[in-house]
């Protein structure tokens, strides 16, 4: 077994200095390379290997597959240089053809030259692939330890004579710690030696008390008092910021009274891994009560973060505060004493006490810190599931998320005891203390959007909507997703797999014979945003600068602004997708199955879209023209791609499909101009001068100023009916759209001349009798009298369809 790990250790050390030497050579040296690789190849699928040693193979390898993802990309310039010219001479001739003798030699040169640069590029890309699979064997092997760690099985917790030896264990640890204490006190008890480190502590120590008592009871009431004195709009912002010295000053505090305590030199090894883990659980201590005052104030300063009531926010609040508590101590006894749950090796630079504790009293600490942690937990849940019904207001979907967290912790609380007690208390500890990290970065996410809001509110000024707006929400959706990675780290991931896991994002992944990277990604979107700014600003130009000093009218000015839009967005996304060394011929395939589903399923999204480029070039119809189509009449007020925007008389907004206007009769009052004919009808009573009505009519109509000279209007005696003689008037007019307004201004005219004239006007009369009366009452139609039927009147007056002539 010694032999075995001094192998090892030799090895290892052999491939740091390859790989240093490697890298002072400027390149990659490859027969170094595979000398590495096969001893890495070894030592991988050797047992004896601790995860130590791979992880420091595992970054020797990082370090190659850089210097071969380098090596991929040489020659780049002359490559591109040589194929330019390849494809100059135009494609190769097929099997049996020939070319000329000039141009065949130049192709067999050009070719064998681009070999030769390519050559460097296949061998770094071959090393590549060998660096990555093994560091992905390393990760395996790793993943694989972790797991069975994990999984390892531990005496229970419930066992009687864990309890006493955890007893025993605790007993000889506060023996110790109280013995070497005591004998370092002894050893530093001479005045002399005391003295001079005297000023340094008493200075460290006056300091820390006054921050830990009086500054951090000034600072708790900061917020409050700082909020009373700025604007509304600008009173969450300034409380927020003043907050975080709720965490800031009394870790000063921590800080200085650990400095205090190691100036003295009287703590010894027992007693110096406690103060090395009272900074982490101080950020744990003072963290937590930061939240509690954050998402569960007793009195809001600006708002309520969460809708809860009073008695759930009391709650809430000590839960949470006795679980930051709970979890200081359990960092600061992981840190000091209690042995490794097994999932975190690389925790263990850390000091601990001189004493192996034995692995029965450990899982009883563990199971009673866990047993604590859960039931608090267990009951914090309970309180955060009610919050489902109560978040249908604005940002309810915190609510939701906080109600779902809340029924996941009761869950984990009761797998953690249960597995814990069996004795899987790996398990149980990674149940409990990452989802209580989880909980607290989600409130952190939470308060954070609020902030994000809050600032944009202040700038603002309280504007209304303003922490609404899509600014602050998708500033708040990046903070989610710059947010994963913490959440892995909370989960066990380490900072290897972290860079691991964003170089295996960086490199990207194959869709459809398209690789598609970040990089890439983030090229494509950054020229299609330039090139997209761009055309709207030469549309912008053309619409208010360009087209209004030509003899385009509005429709002709639409249509060639619209025109520019698509031409523009065309382009903008064509140089972005070559831009992004995007290949589009692997899309081929694809694209013929689309067809497929453009014939069928997106037809209708098809015709519109074409009918839409038919309207702006023919220009059946434009914007402002006033049309009538499906039965609706209105002016165009934009004309899309898909659709075609009218409004109507009511100003009620009418989408027509753009292929409704293509294939349908449709109806343009002022397609080549405004012009257009009214008929104005009227009717006179019997017994008047016809010749006289036909002047006075034709005077009122040619009077009236939009009524155009030529044609002239006409005034025509239509026919003779029961009631009435009728008449109808026939204009032009020189703007269809006043049309309306110029016959009730006829209307009115008609009416004053005829009276003036004594020109009567036909009108209704109804005769009906009484039940036992004699004489008939002149009624309007709209009396409640019971109709009877008309005697015969010998006088002969003729009543038809109960009408007198």
């Amino acid at each position: 077994m010694i032999r075995a790990f001094l192998a090892v250790v030799l090895a290892v050390i052999v491939l740091a200095m390859s790989s240093a030497l490697a890298q002072q050579a400027g390149g990659p040296d490859y027969d170094a390379w595979d000398r590495m690789a096969a001893q890495s190849e070894r030592l991988i699928a050797n047992d004896d290997t601790t995860a130590a040693q791979l992880n420091q193979i595992r970054g020797n390898l990082v370090d190659w597959r850089r210097r071969f993802e380098e090596g991929r990309n040489v020659n780049a310039d002359q490559i591109a240089a040589v194929q330019s010219q390849l494809d100059a001479l135009g494609p190769a001739p097929e099997e049996g053809a020939t070319e000329p003798d000039d141009i065949a030699a130049r192709r067999s040169d050009l070719q064998e030259e681009l070999s030769e640069l390519q050559a460097p590029r296949a061998t770094a890309t071959a090393a590549f692939e060998r660096a990555d699979a093994l560091i992905r064997s390393i990760d395996q092997e790793l993943t694989e330890r972790q797991v069975n760690e994990l999984a390892r099985l531990s005496t229970s917790p419930l066992l009687p004579q864990n309890w006493a030896l955890a007893a025993s264990e605790s007993k000889r640890l506060f023996d110790g710690i109280v013995e070497n204490t005591r004998s370092r006190i002894a050893q530093q008890a001479n005045w002399t030696q005391l003295r001079p480190r005297l000023p340094e502590v008493l200075g460290y120590l006056v300091t820390a008390l006054l921050l830990l008592t009086l500054g951090r009871h000034w600072v708790d009431h900061l917020p409050s008092r700082l909020s009373a004195r700025a604007h509304d709009y600008s009173r969450a912002v300034v409380a927020f910021i003043v907050s975080l010295a709720q965490i800031v000053l009394p870790m000063i505090g921590i800080y200085l009274l650990i400095s205090a305590l190691m100036a003295t030199n009287v703590f010894g090894p027992w007693t110096r891994p406690f103060l090395f883990a009272l900074p982490v659980a101080g950020v744990i201590l003072f963290g937590s009560a930061w939240l509690v005052r954050q998402l569960f104030p007793t009195r809001a300063i600006a708002y309520d973060t969460l809708n809860m009531s009073p008695q759930d926010r009391t709650k809430a609040r000590w839960l949470t505060a006795t679980l930051g508590i709970v979890f200081a101590v359990h960092h600061v006894a992981s840190a000091a004493f209690l042995p490794l749950s097994g999932l975190v090796e690389r925790n263990q630079h850390l000091q601990r006490v001189p004493m192996d504790f034995a692995e029965g009293a450990a899982v009883v600490w563990h199971f009673v810190l866990i047993v604590v942690a859960a039931v608090l937990l267990f009951r914090l849940g309970s309180i955060l599931r009610k919050l489902k019904a109560e978040g249908d207001r604005a940002g309810g979907y915190r609510h939701r998320v906080l109600s779902l967290a809340g029924m996941a912790t009761r869950i984990i609380s009761i797998v953690a005891v249960a597995a814990a007690a069996i004795g899987y208390v790996n398990i149980g500890n990674l149940a409990i203390w990452p989802w209580i990290n989880t909980l607290a970065m989600l409130g952190v996410l939470i308060l954070l959007q609020d902030f994000i809001a809050d600032v944009f509110n202040m700038l603002k000024r309280g504007q209304e909507g303003a922490r609404d707006g899509l600014a602050p929400l998708l500033i708040g959706f990046a903070l989610v997703l710059l947010s994963i990675p913490v959440f892995l780290l909370i989960w066990g991931a380490s900072l290897t797999e972290l860079a691991e896991y964003w170089n295996r994002f960086r490199q990207g992944t194959t869709l459809g014979g398209i690789r598609l990277s970040p990089g890439a990604v983030l090229t494509f979107l950054v020229v299609f945003a330039v090139g997209y700014s761009l055309t709207r600003a030469v549309q912008g130009a053309m619409r208010n600068s360009v087209l209004p000093k030509t003899r385009l009218d509005a429709g002709a000015q639409n249509a060639v602004v619209s025109g520019l839009g698509y031409v523009g967005i065309f382009l903008a996304a064509m140089l972005a997708i070559t831009s992004a060394g995007i290949d589009l011929s692997s899309l081929a395939i694809v694209a013929g199955a689309l067809s497929v589903g453009i014939g069928f399923g997106l037809q209708n999204i098809v015709s519109n879209f074409v009918s839409g480029i038919i309207l702006l070039i023919e220009r059946p119809v434009s914007v402002g023209d006033w049309i009538s189509a499906g039965g609706q009449q209105g002016i165009v007020k934009r004309i899309s791609v898909r659709s075609t925007q009218v409004e109507t008389f009511d100003k009620q907004q009418v989408i027509v499909p753009n292929s409704d206007l293509i294939s349908q009769p449709v109806t343009n009052w002022t397609r080549q101009s405004r012009t257009g004919r009214i008929i104005i009808p009227i009717g006179v009573s019997y017994g008047s001068d016809t010749r006289k009505v036909a002047r006075i009519l034709t005077e009122i109509i040619e009077d009236q100023p939009l009524v155009t000279i030529d044609p002239a209007p006409l005034v025509l005696f239509r026919g003779v009916t029961v009631d009435s003689l009728n008449f109808e008037i026939r204009a032009v007019i020189s703007d269809i759209g006043s049309g309306l307004g110029v016959t009730s201004e006829v209307y009115h005219q008609i009416v004053e001349r005829f009276l003036a004239e004594g020109i009567g006007m036909p009108f209704t009369t109804r005769d009906t009798w009484r039940l036992g009366g004699d004489e008939p009452d002149r009624t309007s139609p709209t009396d409640p009298q019971i109709p009877l039927p008309l005697p015969e009147i010998p006088d002969g007056n003729e009543i038809r369809d109960g009408k007198r002539g």
